[in-house]
C-alpha cells in the first residue's frame, strides 16, 4: 500500500492495482489495469474530484485503517472486504453473508471472466432507488436490474429506454459506477443474496463511487454535481406539447393546428413526428419529403403564425437508399463492420412494425465518436433551425447490439451501446444551443448518465391502457430518482388505443403535473376526438397547467440548481415517513404541491397525506397529516393537494406562452390561496 500525489491509496491485489481515494462526495475505488481516457468514458463525469488528504495510514496482520479528516476505511487483507465510516457513522461496507465453508457468500470484490463483480451490505428493511427509468416498483430491492438500454417496445417488462448505473438508498449512501458498459444490480435479489446488493459490471475498469448524505436529495445533489445539472428549460416547452404518429400530409397537419386555435385549446408545440415529414425509405437525411412538401418554409410560417413552435423527429440512422450513406461512408462517419472495415448495415428487427409503423430501411449509424462525424450532424440541423423549427425529437439510439460493431475511436459497439445515446443526445443538444432562435431544448428516447445534461426526455411506446398509465408513472418517477429532473409520458398511450375517453382524461391530467406534457400516440390525441365531455375535462386540466407555469418554471430552477426532479416520489420528498414511501403512485410537484393520480375506471385515489396540514385545490378542505383517504372523483376534479401555509403563483389563463408579455419569464397574476 502507498499514498499517491493526489491523496489517493494505492492497493496491491491479486488482480492488479486498486486505488482508494476520499473526498467531500465518498469513496471511490478505481482499478488501476488502465485508467479510462476521455475517449473511452464519453464524458460521463464534467466535475473533476478533489481528493481528501490522507492523514494516517495503519496496519495490522489482517487490516489496512486509512484515515482523512472526515472519514475512515477499514480494509481486510484476505479476502478483500471494506467497512466504510464518515464521522464515526458507519456508511458502507462488505456484506456480512456468511457461508458455512468461506467467510462471504458472494465475493467482496472479484475480476470475473465477466467483469468486476463487487457487494454492498443492505440492512434487512433498506430500500433502495433509482437505476433509471423502470417500470415497477420505485423501490428496487429484491429486485435483478441490467443497467442497458434497450428499444424496450412499451412499459411492461425490466428493460427499458433509459438506464443508468446510479441508485441510493435513504439510510444515506448511494452508488454509481462511473462506464459506459452494462452493469447488473442483484438489490437483495434472494436467487443472488438478499442480504446483499451485488454489481456485476462488464467492463474491463472498475470506477466506482460511493456517496455520503442526510437523505435522497442530498445523494441526488451530488451525483449530479459529479454528471451535471440539467439546465432550465424555455419557458414554452412547458406548455402542451401536440403530436400524433402520424400527420400523414400537410393538409392534415394545418387542419389540426387550425382546430386547436379554433377550439381554444391550450397549446405551444406541433409535432411532426418520423413518417410526417420523412421518406420512410430514405430516411435519415435533413431532407422534407418533396411529394408532400414542396415549400416547408410555407408550412412552417402557416404554423408560426398560429403560434405554435414546431418539433421534428429524427433518428441516428442513415438509410442505404439515400446518397447520404455513400459520403459518410466514405468518410468514415458511421459504426463499422470490423469484419469488412465498411459501414455496417443495420437490419431492422421487422416483427415489431405493423400497418402503421411501416418497416425500415436498412441504414448505416452515426458514429459520434468520429470528430467529422458528430460536427458533421450537429451542423446539417442549421437550415432545420434557419426555417423556423424550434425543438428536435431525438428517437432510438439503442442499436448498437453487434459485437462486430466497431466505433472510430476503437471501442466496439457493445461498449458503446449505452453511452451513445447520450453522444447522440449531445450532439442534437449542442446543434440547438448553436442555431435555436427560440431557446435550446430536446426530446430524447434513450438516455445514459449524463444525459440530464441534455433535456428533456419521454417515456417511450406504453401500452394505452390503465397499465401503460401506471408504468409510464412509475418510469417518470424513478428517472426522476436517478437524477434526471425532466421527463414526459405519451399522454393517452402510444399503440392498442380502444378510444378510452376516461383512460385519457385521467392520463391528461397526471402529465399536467410532470414536468413536460405531450399528447401523443397512434391515432388522434386531441381532446375532442375522445368526446365532448373528454374535451371539457382535459381543457381545464390543461388551463390549470398553463396557469401553474409560473410554478413548473421554479422548480425547473430548483432542478437546475439542485439535481432534484420536478415530479418527486415521496421518498425524495419525505425521507422520515416510510408509510409515505409505500404511496409509489402519488408525488410531489416541487416542493409544495401533492398530487395523487387516478389510475382506474373507477375514479377512485388513495391518497396519504405526510406531514403537515393539506388543502385541497380548488375547493380549500383541509386534511390532517399522516391519514390516508379513498377520494371519489368527478371526471374534471383531480386530487391536488398545496401545504397549508404555501401560496402557489398562478399566471393568467392563456392558450399558449407568446401570449405572455414577457415569454421568456413565467407572469404571476394571483395566488393560491390568496396572500393574506
Amino acid at each position: 500500500m502507498s499514498v499517491l500525489g493526489d491523496g489517493s491509496v494505492s492497493l496491491d491485489t491479486t488482480q492488479g492495482q486498486l486505488t482508494l481515494s476520499l473526498s467531500s462526495l465518498g469513496l471511490r475505488l478505481q482499478s488501476s489495469s488502465k485508467k479510462m481516457s476521455d475517449n473511452f468514458d464519453y464524458g460521463i463525469i464534467i466535475s473533476p474530484v478533489k481528493n481528501d488528504a490522507t492523514k494516517s495510514i495503519q496496519e495490522t496482520p489482517s487490516h489496512f485503517i486509512i484515515a482523512t479528516k472526515h472519514d475512515t476505511v477499514k480494509i481486510q487483507k484476505q479476502p478483500f472486504a471494506f467497512e466504510w465510516k464518515r464521522a464515526d457513522k458507519l456508511v458502507q461496507k462488505t456484506p456480512n453473508d456468511g457461508h458455512f465453508v468461506r467467510q462471504y457468500r458472494l465475493p467482496p470484490l472479484a475480476k470475473t471472466s465477466e467483469g468486476w463483480l463487487i457487494s454492498l451490505d443492505l440492512g434487512p428493511e433498506e430500500a433502495v432507488f433509482g437505476l433509471g427509468e423502470k417500470w415497477s416498483s420505485l423501490n428496487k430491492r429484491g429486485q435483478l436490474i441490467r443497467s442497458y438500454n434497450h428499444d424496450a417496445l412499451g412499459v411492461n417488462a425490466e428493460i427499458s429506454y433509459k438506464n443508468t448505473p446510479f441508485a441510493w438508498s435513504p439510510e444515506g449512501w448511494g452508488v454509481f459506477v462511473h462506464t459506459p458498459a452494462a452493469v447488473t444490480h442483484s438489490v437483495g435479489h434472494a436467487a443472488w443474496s438478499q442480504r446483499a446488493y451485488s454489481l456485476l459490471v462488464e467492463d474491463e475498469d472498475l470506477d466506482l463511487f460511493l456517496f455520503a448524505g442526510k437523505d435522497g436529495k442530498h445523494i441526488i445533489n451530488s451525483y449530479t454535481s459529479l454528471t451535471g445539472k440539467a439546465p432550465v428549460p424555455p419557458l414554452w416547452s412547458l406548455g402542451v406539447i401536440l403530436s400524433k404518429a402520424y400527420y400523414k400530409d400537410v393538409p392534415e397537419l394545418l387542419a389540426t393546428a387550425k382546430d386547436v386555435r379554433q377550439k381554444h385549446m391550450p397549446c405551444d408545440v406541433i409535432t411532426l413526428d418520423g413518417r410526417a415529414w420523412q421518406d420512410t425509405d430514405t430516411r435519415f437525411a435533413f431532407e422534407w419529403d418533396p411529394k408532400r412538401y414542396d415549400n416547408p418554409a410555407s408550412v412552417i410560417n402557416e404554423l408560426k403564425a398560429q403560434h405554435f413552435k414546431v418539433c421534428v423527429w429524427e433518428y441516428p440512422l442513415v438509410s442505404v437508399e439515400n446518397k447520404l450513406f455513400d459520403k459518410m461512408a466514405k468518410n468514415g462517419w458511421l459504426i463499422k463492420d470490423k469484419r469488412t472495415n465498411e459501414a455496417y448495415r443495420y437490419q431492422w428487427d421487422q416483427s415489431a412494425f405493423a400497418e402503421v409503423l411501416t418497416p425500415l430501411p436498412e441504414s448505416g449509424i452515426v458514429d459520434f465518436t468520429h470528430p467529422g462525424a458528430f460536427q458533421f450532424w450537429l451542423e446539417s440541423h442549421k437550415p432545420l433551425f434557419d426555417l423556423g423549427v424550434d425543438m428536435i425529437k431525438a428517437d432510438f439510439g439503442e442499436q448498437l447490439e453487434d459485437e462486430n460493431m466497431l466505433a472510430h475511436n476503437g471501442d466496439s459497439g457493445i461498449r458503446l451501446h449505452n453511452a451513445y445515446s447520450m453522444l447522440y443526445n449531445r450532439c442534437v443538444y449542442q446543434a440547438a444551443e448553436k442555431y435555436c432562435q427560440s431557446g435550446p431544448f430536446l426530446f430524447s428516447r434513450s438516455a445514459w448518465a449524463g444525459s440530464q445534461r441534455y433535456p428533456s426526455q419521454w417515456g417511450g411506446d406504453p401500452q394505452a391502457d390503465w397499465g401503460g398509465l401506471i408504468g409510464s408513472i412509475r418510469g417518470a418517477l424513478s428517472w426522476g430518482m436517478s437524477g434526471a429532473p425532466y421527463y414526459a409520458t405519451d399522454i393517452g398511450g402510444f399503440y392498442k388505443d380502444t378510444r378510452d375517453p376516461i383512460l385519457f382524461v385521467r392520463w391528461a391530467q397526471a402529465a399536467v403535473f410532470s414536468a413536460h406534457m405531450r399528447l401523443h400516440g397512434i391515432g388522434q390525441r386531441e381532446p375532442w376526438s375522445y368526446g365532448k365531455a373528454a374535451e371539457t375535462a382535459v381543457n381545464k386540466a390543461i388551463a390549470l397547467r398553463y396557469q401553474l407555469l409560473p410554478y413548473l418554471y421554479e422548480c425547473t430552477q430548483q432542478a437546475n440548481a439542485t439535481g432534484l426532479p420536478v415530479m418527486r416520489a415521496m421518498p425524495i420528498a419525505f425521507p422520515q415517513d416510510r408509510i409515505a414511501h409505500s404511496f409509489e403512485m402519488q408525488f410531489m410537484l416541487g416542493e409544495d404541491i401533492l398530487f395523487a393520480p387516478c389510475t382506474n375506471e373507477h375514479n377512485e385515489v388513495d391518497v396519504y397525506f405526510p406531514d403537515g396540514e393539506w388543502l385541497h385545490y380548488p375547493s380549500g378542505k383541509n386534511y390532517k397529516a399522516c391519514q390516508h383517504v379513498k377520494l371519489t372523483l368527478a371526471l374534471d376534479d383531480m386530487a391536488v393537494f398545496v401545504k397549508s401555509g404555501k401560496h402557489i403563483p398562478l399566471g393568467p389563463i392563456i392558450e399558449h406562452v407568446e401570449a405572455l408579455k414577457n415569454n421568456i419569464q413565467p407572469e404571476v397574476e394571483s395566488y393560491w390561496p390568496q396572500k393574506p
